[in-house]
């Protein structure tokens, strides 16, 4: 078939697409259909039971919802005591995988253990990294780790196994590997796309999970104590944020299906893929980068105003309306991780020279949180997500922007896994939300009578 002539037939289909698929928003309404399974206020639609963590953006009060500075509990523990409590740690996402796995801290013998136990699991099978990520390499890395997620499926003798033994074990391996994996994808990425020189380090014992990727990423394998430590501290932030999230759902709705762990992560890591969802951060940091080619004065609250009400209105950047790295579904007051890194981002730029990148970035926090309330004339309280100071941070620990969402994921795999085990060991029936038919039935027409 000529290229012309298969481009108008696609075409033509795409508007049958439009067509077909078009749904009356106003039968949405008159259905009481819960969107994006929230109610007409935006809350999440109570689908399911956890005890693996809590997300907390508001208090009852006289039957009336009180916003509250953002709280986050892993298996009861508050997000700000655990991230304190690892303060002089350089194992704190290591204890916070105990946690969220098995529901207690970690004894002084117990944490040793289990870092000894990821340190085993953490090297890939033989010949895996030449035969499976370098022989395709890929521009996107979550696409790496999806990849190699499904094909750890056929190097499993027992893949199909829901014993909560057998499970652990795939779900520890995956813990283990996910930094190595994402690491070896970058650097197959930058070697086969970018030409440039291909260094490949091996995962060192010893090291903690944020050592291994800034050694793994960095072509001297070297790091500074503070970027170590702020590394560790984003991943014990982003491990875990309650059942509702879309990724974490995801992973509830594969496992109440009886699939496999490795079909279950890889749907959880395409959940995460979507810029609605992990690759929020990517977009503010593309989002500044296009503030600091318009606004020529940082400290210029007038030019910053500007350029904040030209996204607002349409005029900017991505014209999407959207400020990234403002708002959240669940909190108003504060974002409890976002409050948390910040600290951090202020901390590295001070070791880093950046002391006047970050002030822009605390700038346009306030800024836009008092527009964005004046756009919407609305009082609710408007607060900076995690993902605001996210890539700003990764940007400063050189971390390339391919790897991102991909250093989410590696996080977010023992909060994945710690739900996976939790419903498998109740036992849930399969998840099956109901959708509504709107259409019509229709008389089924021999081809030769169809006349559109």
């Amino acid at each position: 078939m000529a290229e012309v002539r298969f481009d108008q037939i696609l075409d033509e289909y795409v508007d049958f697409c439009n067509e077909a698929g078009k749904i009356n928003v106003n039968l949405y309404e008159e259905y009481n259909v819960m969107r994006g399974l929230r109610d007409s206020n935006g809350r999440g639609v109570l689908t399911g039971l956890t005890e693996v963590s809590d997300v907390k953006g508001f208090e009852v009060v006289d039957g009336h919802r009180i916003p509250i500075d953002g709280e986050l509990y892993f298996q009861g523990y508050e997000i700000k005591d655990l991230v304190k409590g690892f303060d002089n740690s350089k194992y704190g996402y290591e204890e916070a995988t105990f946690l969220l796995l098995f529901g207690k801290l970690p004894s002084e013998s117990q944490l040793e253990s289990f870092i000894e136990v990821l340190e085993d699991l953490r090297q890939l099978p033989e010949s895996f990294n030449r035969d499976v990520i370098m022989k395709a390499p890929s521009r996107d890395m979550m696409n790496v780790l999806q990849k190699c997620v499904l094909t750890l499926y056929t190097y499993d003798s027992d893949p199909n196994n829901l014993d909560i033994r057998n499970v652990l074990m795939q779900c520890l391996k995956l813990i283990a590997q996910f930094p190595v994996m994402a690491a070896y994808g970058y650097q197959a990425y930058r070697h086969y796309y970018l030409d440039k020189s291909l260094v490949i380090h091996r995962p060192k014992k010893g090291l903690s999970t944020a050592e291994n990727i800034l050694r793994l990423l960095r072509t001297d394998g070297k790091y500074t104590e503070l970027e170590a430590k702020v590394l560790d501290v984003c991943l014990v932030i982003h491990a875990e944020h309650g059942g509702g999230n879309n990724s974490t759902f995801t992973t509830h709705v594969l496992t109440s299906t009886g699939t496999d762990t490795y079909s279950t992560v890889a749907a959880s890591l395409g959940s995460l893929k979507g810029p609605r969802h992990g690759g929020a951060n990517i977009k503010v940091q593309q989002m500044f980068n296009d503030l600091k080619e318009h606004v020529r004065d940082w400290e210029n609250e007038d030019e910053l105003r500007s350029y904040l009400l030209d996204l607002l209105g349409k005029r900017a950047f991505d014209k999407s309306g959207l400020i990234y790295g403002m708002g959240h579904a669940v909190y108003s007051k504060s974002d409890p991780r976002a409050v948390i890194l910040k600290h951090y981002a202020k901390m590295l730029s001070e070791e880093k020279g950046l002391e006047r990148e970050f002030a822009l970035y605390e700038r346009v926090e306030h800024m836009a949180a008092e527009l964005i309330s004046e756009n919407r004339r609305t009082f609710k309280d408007v607060c900076a997500n995690v993902d605001f100071y996210s890539g700003f941070v990764y940007s400063m620990l050189k971390l390339p922007m391919e790897i991102f969402t991909p250093i989410f994921a590696i996080s977010r795999i023992s909060g994945w896994s710690a739900h996976r085990i939790e419903e498998l060991v109740n036992n849930g029936k399969i998840i099956r939300p109901a959708y509504k038919f709107v259409g019509e039935h229709k008389e089924y027409l021999p081809i030769e009578k169809r006349d559109w």
